[in-house]
């Protein structure tokens, strides 16, 4: 009986933009939990004047098609965007090792680009990806900082990997860390 319910899960991914407001992180997780589906991943924050919000959740075939129902009223009632994909559990990958990467640096343009750019060359993949400007403690000055999860293909010679990452980043004049996750 406890195989038929794993197998009779389902997942959605629920991505929603409105207007930063108080209100509307539990106006979407009200509809979520009155529909008895269960957030098991989510990612939000407050963009601009904008409010983002990326959720993962899982229920049974009713949950989901409930959820698509209620979700389209919520979003014409309320102004909120939400779009609706339904997805699979990610495989799990043995073939790779999970590193962090950490970088503070003076903003300008073209850090993510090339960020980017570098780990999709050699065939890593970024798994989460988190950037933030601010002003500097005490000058004031307009900082960036970007926190990655990166899958690390475990054919890839490391120490090289970070001396080509060490190098990029002394180009571009960014403070970085790499370094494996711990579990």
């Amino acid at each position: 009986m406890f195989l038929v319910a794993i197998f009779a899960m389902q997942l959605i991914v629920i991505s929603a933009l409105g207007s930063d407001r108080t209100g509307l992180v539990y106006d979407l997780s009200r509809v979520v939990s009155e529909c008895s589906g269960n957030i098991i991943d989510s990612r939000m924050s407050a963009l601009g004047s904008e409010f983002a919000m990326l959720l993962l959740v899982s229920g049974n075939w009713h949950t989901l098609a409930k959820l698509e129902t209620e979700l389209k009223r919520l979003s014409e009632a309320s102004g909120i965007t939400i779009s609706l994909r339904r997805t699979e559990q990610r495989a799990q990958r043995k073939d790779v090792v999970t590193y962090s990467v950490d970088i503070v640096c003076l903003d300008q343009t073209g850090i993510v680009y090339n960020l980017a750019g570098f780990f999709s060359s050699r065939g890593i993949d970024i798994a989460e990806l988190s950037t933030r400007s601010y002003s500097a403690a005490h000058t004031g000055a307009p900082m960036f900082s970007v926190q990655m999860l990166v899958h690390i293909p475990a054919k890839i010679h490391i120490s090289a990997l970070r001396e080509e990452f060490m190098d990029l980043c002394d180009q571009l004049n960014l403070d970085a860390i790499l370094e494996p996750v711990k579990a």
